[in-house]
């Protein structure tokens, strides 16, 4: 593949406009004599030579440190390797085999076609699959060779080094090397979310490398390509937790020792078990079509995706990943279609663990703590409602699961002590242990939001258009539906769930009693359960067309625990926006103030969810802010600024 790069006229033409560029610079950073000096024509031919052959030497360079240089007695070595050494810290690694037989009959159906391995990514031990596109801080010693020649290629997590300039030339040689292996029908793995989830839940995809692949499909240079969405899923994360990132300390940079250091605690801990799901794979030529037949259901002709002849543009995209020949505009909506809904399938086929069972129930139904045999009612409770809906990686009694999972997240998370005649198992509640056992309950969280966030709305008029602006909040948190999929309907079929299961109701006319009682859950629960039996007073809250039901209190308080905790987050970032009356803020110090202001709440118990710390969560909320211009965040001397949007007349009108 390097050597397909190589000769290929597109680098030559990248390299050329590459020193084109740094000539200007060149120009630009001499002093003013130099600057305003007359370059005759043979002193500008050799100024241009002189650039191209160092372009061309760079070039060389970026390629040797991409590529991958797969070794089949190395591929071998490490199997066996791995055979020997995840058992002792994995109870077991465990796939279908009707997948696996599912991914051969599909290649063998479409023969030179790629596959594209699409996972999330959740520990550094997902690269034991192999023909990964790993990031560049993992080339270190030892370790990077390793993944090198078992398939891996480098990119750069940041691929342009100023900020405002792109690399146009790293950016060519990483399309044309990703298109000529796709050519050669070779598969290619990569983490569509870019990084390791620190929450547990799903991130935002990163469609940069996607849209290489659908823009070849796009251009003509390969026929199709098979996506094939991958979840892995951990008992226990091998990587240890993400508190300190999550709390605004800076993440550690890899090292050798500190990776040598990790792999001996990993091999003298006890991890649980290991599952890999394959969905099916889907082709981005039907995928493509399908999403036209929905433009043109829609009225919405613009919206038609065609594939066309391939072309060199000199004047790069915005957001472009690489720079010369790649990305139209046109296919920008495509490609972040596409991506959505491969982090989408992968959530829902995600298989439920024993410990993300646990941490939910507990963050959720037994935050104060509970009885083993309550628990492991819930468990059974819980177990039904996923019973068909999502895959569960546990099997047995209820009982059993409860303590393997207890003693599996171990004593720092969750205790577990003796009372009477049952054990009672009660979440440790200091801010480090409540951020690491929501990252466990996080997996399930997806599947319940909107849940959630049908029962946060309940008690407005307008139930469905509520629920969607409380969705639009959300948009940065959660992939909530496809984009072959209309959210309204969804929120329609949520509803119906929620009357199968008692939690609301949809009479419009109940007997007075009701109605009284109805107005009363809305006022207790809108006011976090405070003094709901203190005041037997009437308010005047119109009993809404759906309305709770008094029968599953506790149901609605676990659904409405689900989402809480980003609500409390989203309210701390808002309450912060004063600090940005007629002034501008670094975004890293305005985070570091709301983390702050959050955990200071929590200890002093006015904030009762301590995984409401996130980091993550403060970024998404002013990334929403940003979209509704409430503020603007903008760049000076490479240094990102907050400050008071257009449609903030004032920060107390929040």
């Amino acid at each position: 593949v390097s050597n397909l790069v190589l000769k290929d006229i597109n680098l030559t033409r990248a390299i050329n406009q590459a020193a084109e560029e740094s000539i200007k610079d060149h120009k630009l950073n001499c002093d003013s004599k130099i600057q305003n000096e007359e370059f005759d024509s043979e002193k500008e031919q050799i100024l241009y030579q002189t650039h191209v052959k160092k372009q061309e030497k760079r070039g060389y360079s970026i390629l040797m440190n991409m590529r991958s240089t797969i070794n089949h007695y190395l591929l071998a070595f490490t199997s066996w390797v791995l055979y020997k050494l995840l058992p002792c810290f994995l109870s077991g690694v465990i796939t279908h085999t009707k997948q696996i037989e599912m991914l051969k009959t599909a290649s063998e159906k479409a023969p030179g076609i790629p596959l594209i391995f699409l996972p999330l990514h959740r520990s550094h031990l997902d690269y034991i699959m192999s023909f990964s596109s790993s990031w560049k801080q993992f080339e270190i010693p030892v370790f990077g060779g390793l993944l090198r020649g078992l398939g891996a290629f480098f990119i750069k997590r940041k691929i342009d080094p100023v900020t405002g300039k792109k690399d146009i030339l790293y950016r060519a040689i990483l399309h044309l090397y990703m298109q000529h292996a796709l050519k050669q029908g070779h598969n290619i793995e990569f983490f569509i979310e870019g990084g390791r989830t620190r929450t547990g839940k799903p991130c935002l995809p990163k469609s940069g490398i996607l849209s290489v692949i659908v823009n070849a499909f796009m251009d003509g240079t390969i026929p199709d390509a098979l996506l094939v969405p991958v979840s892995v899923n951990y008992e226990k994360l091998v990587d240890g937790n993400f508190v300190n990132e999550q709390t605004g300390k800076k993440k550690n940079p890899e090292t050798f020792k500190k990776a040598v250091s990790a792999i001996w605690k990993a091999l003298n801990s006890k991890y649980g078990l290991m599952r890999i799901d394959f969905n099916e794979p889907y082709s981005i030529k039907e995928l493509v079509s399908t999403y036209n037949k929905i433009a043109k259901s829609n009225g919405e002709p613009t919206r038609v995706y065609k594939p066309s002849a391939r072309q060199l543009q000199h004047n790069q995209s915005t957001s472009s990943l690489y720079g010369t020949d790649v990305v139209c505009e046109e296919h920008r909506a495509l490609i972040d279609s596409i991506s959505r809904q491969i982090v989408y399938d992968c959530s829902v086929a995600t298989s439920v663990m024993t410990t993300n069972a646990l941490a939910h129930l507990l963050l959720t139904s037994f935050r104060q703590g509970g009885y083993e045999k309550d628990i492991s009612e819930a468990l059974d409770n819980l177990r039904k409602v996923l019973y068909g809906q999502r895959d569960i990686g546990f099997s047995g009694k209820s009982t059993d699961i409860i303590r393997y999972a207890a003693d599996l997240l171990g004593e720092t998370l969750v205790s577990r002590t003796k009372q009477d005649d049952d054990f009672f198992i009660k979440p440790i509640s200091s801010i480090e242990s409540l951020i690491e056992l929501a990252y466990y309950a996080n997996s399930l969280t997806p599947h319940f939001i909107l849940h959630s966030v049908m029962d946060s709305g309940i008690s407005r008029r307008l139930l469905l258009d509520t629920c969607i602006e409380n969705c639009d909040v959300l948009r940065y948190e959660f992939i909530l539906n496809k984009p072959t999929q209309a959210l309204e309907d969804m929120l329609e079929q949520i509803l119906d769930e929620l009357v199968m299961r008692d939690i609301i109701r949809t009479k419009n006319i109940e007997e007075e009693e009701c109605a009284k009682q109805s107005r009363k859950l809305v006022k207790y629960l809108e006011n976090e359960m405070t003094d709901f039996y203190d005041s037997e007073e009437e308010t005047d809250i119109e009993v809404p067309e759906i309305f709770r039901s008094e029968n599953t209190i506790r149901e609605q308080q676990n659904l409405m625990n689900i989402l809480a905790p980003y609500a409390h987050t989203y309210y701390y970032v808002a309450q912060s926006l004063k600090l940005l009356n007629n002034t501008s803020i670094l975004e890293t110090e305005f985070v570091k103030i709301i983390i702050s202001d959050i955990k200071k709440n929590v200890d002093n118990s006015i904030c009762p969810y301590g995984e409401s710390v996130s980091t993550e969560s403060v970024k998404n909320c002013l990334k929403l802010f940003e979209k509704w211009s409430v503020i603007n965040i903008y760049s000076q001397h490479g240094l990102r600024l907050l400050s008071l949007g257009t449609s903030m007349i004032h920060p107390t009108t929040l």
